[in-house]
């Protein structure tokens, strides 16, 4: 190559790199103009969040606000008044009850462990029965319930106990009553007429739903309800669709449930899952989260009519969701027992899972009940034997 081609291509190359140049220079405006329009947007956009972040923040101030200045306290009588208050229209925590599940075999050793290491002692036992009858809703639901048969079971649920008891147990008269009377909704104003005859401060409850079956249609299921508040019943006791527990309708359950919680107003309502005819344990499970959710202030097993009621598997399995539910938030439900409690010794044992699984407050009534009618005569038999030595016979004892 000689050096007059070497010259030609030196100016060429030149050229070249300033054309380059060039273009480098018109490309980095755009460059610039596209940083500067990106860093714009994501300014915009930080800010629209930022904007959300602070609504979202004021209505949970506004809310959190509003509960501070309730200052209630957690117990049956303000949890309905809380609860049904904050409601959801839907269910929005249908995927905690979906996932739920529940070993059966750990659920049989845990109540073995209790039956075998958890004793109550002997001297301690008179206690623990007379506490176990503040605790009993005492029961008729009969079909010839009639208002003298109510008027009695007022006077027994005001007088548990015979006055020659009450005295050798050094119990003050009148201080010791049960829980509830609990009858049919057409017998609720008898009930109230005869605890207001005896001076006696002790709430009428009443089933409705068209217990035991809840076969009827919703609209009537409410409107039983909506009589027997208007007669006077301070505590419902409803029966679920078990239908839809059954198909694993939760939702629909649970709007079913809120209706009701609705229509008992300012009365407790007490949700019967019915447990016999659920099947499992984990659809037991299941339906105590969906019944807590809708505002029930207590939790029953079964209406007592059903083949299986209350065992204590069962009753263990809706003592841990009534735990899980109070450790999620913060509420506390109450647990019913019913059918099948008949002796003192089935009742020691109910307070004896109360007490390891729930603690000392669901040994009250407040947070415990017994759905029961045999029960107290059995109570009433052991106490005479701690103060006489002997069983009262039956002529002996106040009717029922």
């Amino acid at each position: 190559m000689d050096k007059k081609t070497t010259d030609e291509k030196v100016p060429r190359i030149r050229k070249s790199s300033l054309k380059v140049k060039e273009n480098e220079k018109n490309v980095k405006p755009n460059r610039e103009n596209k940083t500067r329009e990106r860093i714009a947007k994501e300014k915009k956009d930080a800010k629209k969040t930022e904007e959300k972040r602070n609504t979202e923040e004021k209505e949970k101030g506004k809310i959190s606000k509003a509960v501070r200045g309730t200052n209630l306290k957690i117990t049956p009588n303000n949890q309905k008044k809380s609860t049904s208050s904050i409601l959801p229209k839907k269910m929005s925590n249908l995927g905690w009850v979906n996932r739920s599940c529940v070993n059966d075999q750990a659920v049989k050793n845990r109540v073995q462990d209790l039956l075998s290491s958890r004793l109550i002692h002997a001297d301690q036992q008179v206690e623990w029965l007379a506490r176990s009858i503040q605790c009993i809703d005492l029961t008729t639901l009969a079909g010839d319930d009639c208002p003298s048969n109510v008027a009695r079971l007022c006077s027994k649920a005001a007088h548990p106990l015979s006055d020659d008891l009450t005295n050798a147990l050094q119990i003050k008269h009148g201080l010791l009553t049960t829980g509830a009377v609990c009858v049919y909704p057409a017998r609720v104003a008898d009930a109230c007429l005869g605890l207001e005859r005896l001076r006696a401060n002790i709430p009428v409850a009443s089933v409705a739903t068209g217990f035991p079956t809840g076969q009827t249609s919703l609209k009537i299921r409410l409107e039983e309800i909506e009589f027997a508040v208007a007669n006077g019943a301070k505590e419902i006791d409803i029966v679920i669709n078990r239908e839809l527990a059954l198909s694993q309708n939760w939702g629909e359950l649970y709007n079913e449930l809120v209706e009701m919680r609705k229509a008992c107003g300012e009365s407790h309502m007490k949700s019967i899952l019915a447990v016999g005819e659920l099947c499992n344990l984990t659809n037991i499970y299941k339906a105590s989260l969906v019944a807590m959710m809708a505002g029930s202030d207590f939790i029953k097993t079964s209406t007592g009519k059903e083949t299986v009621n209350a065992t204590l598997p069962i009753g263990l399995v809706m003592c841990r969701a009534i735990r899980a539910y109070n450790r999620k938030t913060g509420f506390k439900v109450g647990f019913k027992p019913a059918g099948g409690i008949r002796t003192s010794k089935d009742v020691l044992q109910w307070m004896t899972l109360m007490k390891e699984e729930l603690g000392d407050d669901y040994l009250t009534p407040d947070l415990f009940r017994i759905g029961a009618s045999a029960l107290l005569n059995d109570i009433e038999r052991n106490l005479g034997n701690h103060a006489t030595g002997g069983y009262l016979m039956a002529e002996e004892m106040p009717m029922a």
